[in-house]
């Protein structure tokens, strides 16, 4: 038999994972159910000791594993970004789900039709067992994106891998805005193709960073747009409207 695993394949899934064995059979069996299977799988281990690693050793198909990556999230998901081979880059956390089984296939046909250097779609919340009807995903602009109009959420971006090679990867000191900071160096140069319907599914419950330490995330969000504030000056303004509102919120809700 010949043995092709020479031949990059089209995706690259980076998955991160930490005592994630409660989860990640679900993220497992979404990518095994894809019709497009030129996938090569990177999982990022922080040191899992709860049966995590014993699930991905069950886990057929090509798939290679980086044990005790430590020094935090942005650290992990650049070291998957390295090992990856494939044309197009996604960071699958396992938390997380494809919500359907022709994600790749959909986005591969996109990336082929409009030649772009990323692709994302929307995301869908669980939450308490229910599926929350997704956002409609807006078009991209920098200076929408910039004002905090338009979203990009991070688990449904499909990034051309040759395109960090040009912006570079995670911030590997931010802690929360990471993939903001990187949507806002990669918008500069690269507009996305996006696609109006749900790609992944996302678990929103307790135990997620953003969930647990809203006002920081949200401080070091303000930080990291500051960075850009040059590239779309008023865009900016209008977000530091925006965050103000919000901030202003969020503390009300820690107060009570």
């Amino acid at each position: 038999m010949q043995n092709n695993t020479h031949i990059k394949p089209t995706f690259s899934i980076v998955t991160c994972t930490w005592n994630s064995a409660a989860t990640l059979a679900d993220t497992l069996a979404s990518v095994q159910r894809q019709t497009c299977q030129d996938v090569e799988h990177i999982f990022v281990d922080g040191g899992s000791t709860d049966g995590t690693l014993e699930l991905i050793a069950a886990y057929p198909g090509r798939k290679r594993v980086l044990r005790d990556v430590g020094g935090g999230i942005s650290r992990a998901m650049n070291q998957g970004i390295e090992a990856a081979t494939g044309e197009y880059v996604a960071h699958l956390h396992s938390d997380d789900y494809y919500a359907t089984d022709d994600v790749l296939a959909t986005v591969a046909e996109r990336f082929a039709r409009e030649r772009v250097d990323w692709v994302f779609g929307s995301v869908q919340v669980l939450k308490d067992g229910e599926l929350i009807p997704p956002y409609p995903v807006l078009p991209f602009t920098y200076r929408s994106f910039a004002a905090g109009r338009a979203s990009v959420p991070h688990p449904a971006v499909f990034i051309r891998r040759s395109a960090f090679g040009r912006v570079g990867m995670f911030d590997e000191k931010l802690k929360y805005a990471m993939d903001i900071d990187l949507w806002l160096r990669l918008g500069q140069v690269a507009r996305p193709a996006t696609v109006d319907r749900p790609l992944t599914v996302f678990r929103d419950h307790a135990g997620s960073v953003s969930s647990a330490n809203k006002i920081k995330a949200r401080q070091e969000e303000f930080q990291v747009r500051r960075r850009y504030m040059s590239q779309a000056p008023l865009a900016f303004g209008i977000y530091c409207l925006r965050y103000m509102k919000r901030m202003r919120a969020l503390r009300a809700e820690a107060a009570h």
